[in-house]
This record gives structure tokens, C-alpha cells and sequence, in this order.
């Protein structure tokens, strides 16, 4: 099965990484979203991208990532952004009855042999994978952020995806430049942000809990194991409206109170690494200026 026509939904900070990823290893993508007004934003995300692909990879090419571009259709329409579809990658909020509407609508409008995918940081797909009609054909493709250079694709399927499915979203990963990781059984968060949430949650727990400033925290973190980036670090490369969906989901009252601070964040316009300015204020070569004031203790 050749997955070469993706379509992408959600352009939010993952879903036009997902786009661009799909695009520059050559397959030919449409990207969905709900309002004109956010497909106009992907012009500058393009840009932005370029500047971390030209540093981060050795073997950027610029004809390459201009072609990639060009390959990169947007559309307000769900029905036609899916009606060609070999894959749908699914990269919209963390709800899963918003999840559980969209999926009804592309499996009404997608093509029969469409594989459907969702990059669900935090929930099980078969809790809103039913909804689409096709449960055979229905997994996980999660991508890290920053694809480009934390490029695993952590595959994950349900008791009911297909063997043929599973197999062609694994080679689907691969060919564009990810390294596909199997997952038989599903788990919240996968493998990575099973590792990764507990240690992010530790480090807003010492800050909601008035331990230590942000940046502290990422101090003794960093120099203590030699690990090149700390939680708040971290955090502003997720990107606030994930951190704060996820920390939603978290019944503990120091998670409640932290995905406060992260929507009033928000509302200032502030969304980590992406807006310039998170738990750090950013330079426009997003290497860190100083932390930001506004998170102090």
C-alpha cells in the first residue's frame, strides 16, 4: 500500500510541522483547518521552519524544502481536504468528543482504502477512533516536536487496526524521515510521552509548589545530569496549548493550577518557543535571552 497523498489536520505548531515533514520527504499533502485566518499563518511557519531545517540538518537543501512548500495545498473544507487522501494525520485539540466529530465526518467522506492516524499526545485513539466507522484502518502516529530533528514516529495501534494498516503507517514513517517506533499495545502517552510527562509534571509540581523559579529548576537539572535541556525548556518546545490540555487531564490540584497559569499565558499571547516567549524569552534565532518575568516566584 504507497501512502503518497497525505492530508493533515490542524495546523497548529504539530500539524504544520507534520505538513512540512510529509512535503520535503516528497509526498504531497493538503492541509486542513477550521478558518482562513489560521491557514494564513502557515506562510510565516514555513519561514520559521526553514531557518531550524537549514540549521539543524546537514543535508538541507533549499530547492528541496521551496518544492516542499509548493506541494503544501490548504483548504477550509474537511470533505475536500480528505477526498484524495492515502493517509489522514490528525492533529487537532486534545477532546475527544471535538475528535470524535471530525473522525465522523472524514470516515463519511474519505476514500475507502484512507488510513486514519491521529497524533494524540495524551489520549487512547480507540476512545474516539469508533466515531470514524473504519476501526480496522485506525491508529496512532505520534510525532515529537521539532520533527525535523526529533524525528521519531511512535506507531501505535488499537485491538482492532489492521495488520496491513499497521505495516503501511510503519513504512509510511519511514519514508518520511522518521524512525518508526512499533507499538503493539496502547498506552497514554506512548513510549515517549510516557517517559516524558511524568518528568514535566515533576518539574510544575516544584513550581506550583513555590520550591524553586523555573529556570533554577532547569539548572540543577541540566548540570546535575548533564541533560542539554531542562522541564521549562522543554515545555516551551511543546508549546503551551498542548501543556495545558495535558495538564487539564490531571486531576491533581497542582496540574489544575498550572494549566491555569498556562492559559492566562495564553491570553497574553505568550506560547512558549513558537511565540518567542515562554518560561524564556526568545531571540529570533530561538536560542534563549533570559527567562521570562512573568513566570517568576
Amino acid at each position: 500500500m504507497s501512502l503518497n497523498k497525505v492530508t493533515v489536520l490542524g495546523t497548529g505548531v504539530l500539524g504544520s510541522q507534520i505538513a512540512m515533514q510529509a512535503a520535503y520527504h516528497g509526498k504531497t499533502v493538503v492541509a486542513y483547518d477550521v478558518a482562513e485566518e489560521l491557514l494564513e499563518k502557515l506562510p510565516d511557519r514555513w519561514e520559521w521552519m526553514r531557518g531550524y531545517y537549514k540549521r539543524d540538518l546537514p543535508d538541507y537543501n533549499e530547492e528541496n524544502f521551496n518544492a516542499a512548500i509548493a506541494r503544501i495545498q490548504t483548504t477550509t473544507d474537511l470533505k475536500e481536504a480528505v477526498s484524495e487522501a492515502d493517509i489522514v494525520i490528525e492533529a487537532i485539540v486534545e477532546d475527544v468528543d471535538i475528535k470524535k466529530k471530525v473522525w465522523a465526518q472524514v470516515g463519511e467522506a474519505a476514500p475507502a482504502h484512507t488510513i486514519f492516524a491521529t497524533n494524540t499526545s495524551s489520549l487512547l485513539p480507540s476512545s474516539f477512533g469508533p466515531a470514524s466507522g473504519r476501526t480496522d484502518k485506525f491508529l496512532a502516529l505520534h510525532f515529537a516536536n521539532m520533527v525535523w530533528k526529533s524525528n521519531t514516529g511512535e506507531v501505535m495501534r488499537t485491538t482492532e487496526t489492521s495488520d496491513e494498516s499497521f505495516e503501511a503507517t510503519l513504512k509510511f514513517a519511514e519514508e518520511i524521515g522518521l524512525v518508526a517506533i512499533p507499538i503493539y499495545k496502547e498506552i497514554p502517552g506512548y513510549v515517549l510521552n510516557g517517559l516524558l510527562i511524568p518528568w514535566l509534571e515533576a518539574g510544575s509540581n516544584l513550581f506550583v509548589d513555590g520550591i524553586a523559579q523555573p529556570a533554577d529548576i532547569d539548572r540543577v537539572w541540566k548540570v546535575g545530569t548533564g541533560s542539554p535541556h531542562g522541564p521549562f525548556e522543554v515545555y516551551d518546545v511543546v508549546g503551551f496549548g498542548v501543556a495545558s490540555h495535558v495538564a487539564k487531564n490531571n486531576p491533581d490540584p497542582r496540574s489544575q493550577e498550572f494549566a491555569t497559569k498556562l492559559e492566562e499565558s495564553l491570553a497574553r499571547g505568550e506560547t512558549g518557543l513558537g511565540s518567542g516567549k515562554g518560561f524564556y524569552i526568545y531571540d529570533e534565532q530561538g536560542e534563549i535571552v533570559k527567562p521570562n518575568p512573568a513566570w517568576e516566584l
